[in-house]
């Protein structure tokens, strides 16, 4: 893990956007690995074009930093989805102070809410916690349980040596990658 992946308990910042400059808390969680500032400066220069009046799901949210950096320049609404009680208390906490009222958490498990009925997103944020390998399978719920617009645009934040096995009409569009961190992004 790089230095810039080793975040522990304190605060990162949003980049841009209305929310600008603010700070989120970052819980003291095993595993918790909030996307360092340089590669949310250069998803969000990719997405600049379409981040405008998007509807976002941020699966595996963890600190909701993509979800509320979406927020911040402009996305129209991002569901949460984080499991763990700390990460989603601090979640509502940091959403409550920055009054991001277009933001809404759902306390459960990724494969649970996919589980449930679609609200067709037009960005996800897949970044689940790289030990437990659940790439492939929510990408295959996200297409197959309806949660994706005709359009969609999957950001997906992996191990730099990982290319996750993805549906077949997922193209890559662009890709970076930051120390041990692989990050694309991917149109339908």
């Amino acid at each position: 893990m790089s230095a810039a992946r080793a975040a522990g308990p304190g605060r990162i910042r949003i980049i841009g956007g209305s929310l600008r400059n603010s700070r989120l808390d970052v819980p003291d969680l095993p595993g918790l690995r909030p996307t360092p500032e340089r590669v949310r400066e250069t998803l969000f220069n990719w997405l600049a074009p379409t981040i405008e009046g998007a509807r976002c799901l941020d699966l595996c949210a963890g600190t909701g930093a993509l979800g509320i950096e979406a927020l911040s320049r402009g996305a129209a609404s991002v569901q949460f989805v984080e499991r763990d009680a700390r990460a989603v208390q601090a979640l509502w906490q940091n959403l409550d102070r920055l009054k991001a009222a277009a933001g809404q958490v759902a306390a459960t498990d990724a494969q649970q809410f996919l589980g449930g009925s679609p609200q067709p997103a037009d960005l996800v944020f897949l970044d689940p916690p790289f030990a437990l390998d659940l790439w492939s399978g929510l990408a295959q719920q996200l297409e197959q349980g309806g949660w994706l617009t005709a359009r969609a645009i999957v950001y997906v934040e992996s191990p730099r040596a990982v290319v996750p096995p993805l549906p077949p009409n997922w193209q890559l569009h662009r890709e970076g990658h930051a120390g041990e961190v692989r990050f694309a992004l991917y149109r339908r």
